[in-house]
């Protein structure tokens, strides 16, 4: 019994227990320090349910009881401590990476302010409404810039519809031969700047699309180029882009999205939910 840890008897036995055994267990899991010192009715009434339910989690697990149960639950508390007692001679030890860690962070959140400080409203609105209107979405994004460009087409195209992606190594003219002066192109392009870039923006231009370009600053190749140009990490003298930072501006778009177009977006998740359900797609 004691070479489980009360995390991993939980996990392995969660699936058969009751809905009640559930919440006590949660609140072990998550409150092991104060479970501790708790009885079982103190355990039932934060965890929301009786102390029988609390007793039958204990039997449901294997433990003779309560006693035994919170028995474990003392020694794998005592041992968390002294992991930690542990990991603190191991963070003196390796000072030099933690602090690499510690680097990376910081740059980041220096990165989210910049941000914050840099982004034109207006030119996000500009955005919004341009993704709004259009007949149709092409996002395009190359080789390490693809992984924003997906994330924001696969969060699009559950909010509307006619959006459609290029591939990470570029795209493909009959995907974009439909586009129109209506339409919006969202090109997104990082340091080292890939030429796809440069052929669709000129492509969009030469269909009349309105472009938006997310990317590291004003005058990178595509930024120069298009109507709308949002940047993420403008000034920062970084190496790399943050992906973070391309992310929160994403997100900022789809916000806008959201409030300007919510009764549209409404009545498509809705018939998206009912797809989703008939299909069975998520674990409920």
């Amino acid at each position: 019994m004691d070479k489980k840890t009360m995390n991993k008897m939980i996990k392995e036995n969660y699936s058969s227990l009751s809905p009640g055994q559930r919440k006590a267990a949660e609140f072990i899991m998550e409150h092991a320090n104060e479970a501790v010192l708790l009885t079982a009715f103190q355990v039932g009434r934060n965890a929301g349910v009786s102390e029988t339910t609390v007793i039958r989690l204990a039997y449901a697990l294997g433990f003779s009881g309560y006693s035994q149960m919170q028995e474990q639950i003392r020694k794998d508390w005592l041992a968390g401590k002294q992991q930690a007692a542990d990991e603190n001679d191991s963070y003196i030890i390796n000072a030099a990476k933690e602090n690499l860690f510690k680097r990376v962070i910081d740059q980041e959140r220096k990165i989210l302010r910049q941000l914050l400080d840099q982004v034109d409203e207006r030119e996000l609105w500009k955005a919004v409404d341009a993704l709004i209107q259009a007949d149709r979405v092409y996002i395009g994004g190359f080789g390490s810039s693809f992984a924003a460009a997906y994330w924001f087409y696969y969060t699009l195209k559950q909010m509307r519809v006619n959006v459609y992606i290029s591939g990470p190594h570029g795209f493909l003219p009959e995907d974009v031969c439909d586009l129109t002066e209506q339409s919006a192109v969202v090109i997104f392009s990082f340091p080292r700047y890939r030429k796809e870039t440069i052929k669709l923006a000129s492509f969009a231009e030469w269909k009349g699309s309105r472009m938006i370009a997310i990317t590291d600053r004003q005058l990178s190749p595509i930024g120069q180029m298009a109507a709308v140009t949002l940047t993420t990490d403008e000034l920062m003298d970084t190496g790399h882009h943050s992906i973070a930072s391309v992310i929160s501006l994403l997100e900022v778009l789809i916000a806008g999205i959201d409030e300007q177009d919510r009764e549209r977006i409404a009545k498509r998740q809705q018939e998206l939910e009912i797809l989703y359900a008939d299909q069975e797609l998520f674990v409920e």
